[in-house]
């Protein structure tokens, strides 16, 4: 016979269990949708494989000496590397569909005002991501190839294999993507509190000198494709901070607007905002409390 004082306990540890549970298959149907989207689309882009890689090519291709071209040294590396540069093209292409997995995911357990930072910020990080890797292929790939096929020594002809070009080329993809990010890490130091607009421009002089480093180490040693890179890193450095200007201007505004006589004054937006964040913090805890 079982004893009423253990009915509740067993209940309580039935409904955390649950809640685990049904999170575990939230989560599993998201990652199944994930891959899903990137293998329709691997296979929508699979046909076209060489043409694509024909296309990533085209600034290397087009500053070769006439009667060379690129090589496979391995036996397999015509069918496999197209096939790896067409799996990281629709990862790269489903990448908006992904974080929008995950942010329906998570987006449950955040406070209201989490929500209204992190959503712009995911599609900013996201546009500006491509913009970094169509920047590194129209402006920085033509200059780089440029360089290195005129520098090579008498009697060596250049002849590149397509396998190393591709780890090249996603190298610099993922580089120009990081850098072109400058603007989102410094809206999150800023959000975060760990520094201030007013700290960050007084780093300018140190960030002007990184960026000019950076672009000596990502490009060849010469000044036009440096300055290429530097430049925008620096000019993304300064839209970071206007923006993380206007994020503080607009949080002291809410809070000037918090002020004043509190005995009859209506709730401002910003103060619901914060009731309805603690309400939601006290039902997590009773029910944390419930659940153990």
């Amino acid at each position: 016979m079982t004893e009423p004082s253990d009915t509740p306990e067993k209940e309580a540890t039935e409904d955390g269990g649950g809640s685990l549970l049904s999170h575990l298959v939230e989560l599993r149907t998201r990652l199944l949708k994930g891959v899903l989207a990137v293998l329709v689309i691997f296979l929508a882009l699979f046909p076209f494989a060489n043409d694509i890689y024909t296309f990533l090519a085209g600034p290397l291709m087009v500053h070769l000496p006439e009667g060379t071209s690129m090589i496979a040294i391995e036996v397999a590396a015509p069918f496999l590397i197209p096939f790896k540069l067409v799996l990281m093209l629709a990862i790269v292409i489903a990448v908006p569909f992904l974080l929008y997995q995950a942010w329906a995911f998570i987006a449950p357990g955040l406070y209201r005002h989490e929500k209204r930072l992190a959503m712009p910020l995911l599609i900013s990080s996201t546009l500006l991501f491509y913009l970094g890797m169509a920047f590194a292929y129209y402006v920085v790939f033509p200059l780089i190839f440029a360089f290195f096929t005129s520098s090579a020594p008498a009697g060596v002809s250049v002849m590149t294999d397509i396998s190393r070009y591709l780890d090249f080329v996603i190298l610099l993809f993922l580089a120009f993507g990081i850098a072109f990010e400058v603007p989102i890490a410094t809206i999150l130091l800023v959000a975060m509190g760990i520094t201030t607009p007013k700290q960050l421009a007084a780093k300018r002089p140190y960030v002007i000198v990184g960026v000019f480093v950076v672009g000596m180490i990502l490009t060849p040693p010469d000044i036009i494709s440096q300055t290429l890179l530097a430049l925008p890193m620096w000019l993304l450095f300064e839209i970071g901070i206007i923006l993380a200007r206007m994020l503080v201007r607009q949080r002291e505004k809410e809070k000037s607007e918090g002020g004043g006589d509190e005995t009859h004054r209506p709730l401002s937006g910003s103060e619901l905002d914060e009731e309805l964040d603690r309400a939601e913090a006290e039902e997590r805890r009773n029910t944390q409390r419930q659940d153990t």
